[in-house]
């Protein structure tokens, strides 16, 4: 989908977002000083010395590298399959909240319904190595709020965020889908086990990224994908985070810019329940519904709260006093099993059929390393 730019402009836009040397905010500057990436290119070099080194004016007097070239080649190649976009900075339906950043990228390659940015956005992040209820949590909080006109973006990784773009996904055609932003180019999908995932959401939401095709996963590519994670909504939710983490600078990022962060509290024993815990000492909202979020940024749909996931009714009414005394002894917190008899006082036989029983019937979850958690 070339929008309404001839070739010759779409691909100085992508020349332009490829010089080496030439940063995205030196890149800006020309913009602003001179107009379009076309009329950069036609200025003389004495010209363009006014606002660039020499050796750089004289970069942009030749001909574009040959691996710039081919990939400008590909990009347009790439823009003739069906629901593949590219944006650039002066486009009308560049997002704007993106615009109010202090980093916004030149271009941003989408694929799939691109009407999603002009919806009302969430956030939803967290830790890849995500408890079991953590990504039960932001499944239905994504989801929930989905149903209600919120698209929810997150980062395509695994744990949290995988959960939260499958919540929304959930919510089903009359939801307001996901947006995964990516930290690879668009056409490689970063970890391969979403690569079913980042297909549905191809198909059903939207996928972006401001690098070029063929770029491969580097460390410092995803702090510049959380950038947009949070420039793009208007809150940002953290279900799970340690201590140091990329959720937790996401999180800043959205502060920073005047966004709203939430975040979910957790077992005060758990390594994961601490970013969150300091995002709130920080002033971050506490939340324990979908409907505490929609309290301070409302709600395209009404519909009613959806709490936090706890063991559904027909578990936690069960009429098996063995299976409640287990319940009660387990608590919200993950418990070895050991600790587990101490305080129920059953036989280790008994106990360990009862919790293989309620592991069946997705009551509780065994841990990887061994102890055990209600859903």
């Amino acid at each position: 989908m070339h929008s309404n730019l001839s070739t010759e402009e779409l691909s100085a836009w992508i020349r332009l977002s490829l010089e080496p040397g030439l940063g995205p905010a030196q890149a800006r500057n020309l913009l602003s000083a001179i107009g379009l990436p076309q009329d950069i290119y036609a200025l003389s070099a004495a010209s363009l010395r006014k606002f660039v080194p020499d050796d750089l004016a004289r970069q942009l007097k030749q001909a574009p590298s040959e691996t710039s070239q081919a990939t400008i080649v590909n990009t347009l190649r790439w823009l003739d399959e069906p629901n593949h976009h590219l944006l650039t900075l002066a486009d009308a339906a560049y997002p704007r909240a993106l615009l109010d950043t202090h980093d916004p990228p030149l271009l941003l390659y989408g694929n799939g319904n691109l009407a999603l940015l002009a919806r009302p956005i969430i956030s939803i992040v967290g830790a890849r190595n995500a408890s079991t209820g953590g990504a039960d949590n932001a499944r239905a909080f994504a989801r929930y709020l989905a149903e209600r006109g919120w698209c929810i973006a997150s980062g395509l990784a695994l744990g949290i965020d995988t959960a939260a773009h499958e919540g929304a996904l959930l919510a089903g055609p009359s939801g307001a889908s996901t947006l995964a932003v990516m930290g690879t180019g668009i056409d490689i999908v970063y970890p391969a086990r979403n690569r079913d995932l980042a297909h549905r959401i191809a198909l059903d939401g939207l996928l972006i990224s401001e690098f070029p095709l063929g770029t491969r996963a580097l460390p410092y590519q995803f702090p510049k994908r959380n950038r947009l994670v949070a420039g793009l909504a208007r809150g940002v939710l953290v279900v799970e985070a340690a201590k140091q983490s990329g959720s937790l600078i996401t999180a800043r990022l959205a502060s920073e810019t005047g966004r709203e962060v939430f975040a979910i509290p957790g077992s005060i024993h758990s390594p994961l329940s601490r970013g969150c815990h300091a995002l709130i000492r920080q002033g971050a909202k506490l939340v324990e519904s979908g409907q505490d979020i929609l309290e301070e940024l409302g709600s395209p749909k009404p519909g009613p709260t959806v709490h936090l996931t706890k063991i559904p009714a027909v578990h936690a009414q069960t009429a098996d006093p063995i299976k409640t005394k287990i319940l009660e002894a387990l608590g919200y917190d993950p418990v070895r099993l050991d600790t587990l008899q101490e305080r129920s006082h059953l036989d280790i036989a008994i106990l360990t059929a009862s919790l293989l029983e309620l592991e069946l019937q997705e009551t509780v979850v065994r841990l990887d390393d061994g102890r055990f958690q209600r859903r």
